[in-house]
């Protein structure tokens, strides 16, 4: 009687639960990138899910498979789960083939505040023809920051991003680093979203008790 009793509750739980259906940000087309379930909306709200670019918009040419994008749910509505982007990268497997002998690997780290007030981390990355000096080295580190923080002050997050993950700011690194050292490929292999712009009314409140 006690097992019997077991299995229908377990039964009843599982039928109390909903499939949420998962969409991107409006900014990459609002498609599905996935399904999970739950027997309360509020226990979706933080979920992430994983998909490459190649998969959000139907395009497996090459350099579109290597492209990683991180979604957080933050708001459900009816059976839809809507997301906010976390994080964009580059496949380990895809960075690892650029690597070369006798050739010089450049990368930083460049955090910085969008225009509309978020913080983000973005980490470039540049692959030489033959291996530079450190002099050389340096001042193309210089050239990849120089870029990355003026177009991510000028820019919105959803520009700045666009222009990440559709290499605009990899190809304008490597028109203006080129002249210093030969360069064989220039990518942005990660960017994170560190913290996003306070909503007008928590910061109207904030300032009052302040």
């Amino acid at each position: 009687m006690a097992r019997k009793k077991q299995a229908r509750r377990v039964k009843d739980k599982w039928k109390s639960k909903q499939w949420y259906r998962i969409l991107a940000p409006e900014f990459f087309g609002s498609g599905e990138i996935g399904n999970t379930l739950a027997d309360d909306p509020e226990k979706v709200i933080g979920r992430t899910v994983e998909t490459t670019l190649a998969s959000l918009i139907n395009d497996y040419s090459n350099q579109n498979d290597y492209k990683k994008l991180t979604f957080r749910i933050f708001n459900t509505s009816g059976e839809t789960a809507y997301t906010k982007l976390t994080k964009y990268e580059m496949t380990r497997d895809y960075l690892t083939s650029l690597t070369r002998r006798r050739t010089s690997m450049i990368d930083d780290v460049v955090d910085l505040t969008t225009k509309d007030g978020y913080r983000i981390r973005v980490k470039p990355v540049c692959f030489t023809i033959k291996r530079c000096q450190t002099s050389q080295r340096r001042e193309i580190r210089r050239v990849m920051r120089d870029i990355i923080l003026n177009r991510g002050q000028e820019l919105e997050f959803v520009q700045f991003v666009q222009e990440i993950v559709l290499g605009k700011i990899s190809s304008d690194i490597y028109k203006a680093a080129k002249n210093i050292y030969p360069l064989r490929r220039v990518e942005i292999k990660k960017l994170e979203v560190l913290s996003e712009p306070m909503p007008a009314v928590t910061a109207e409140k904030a300032e009052a008790t302040a």
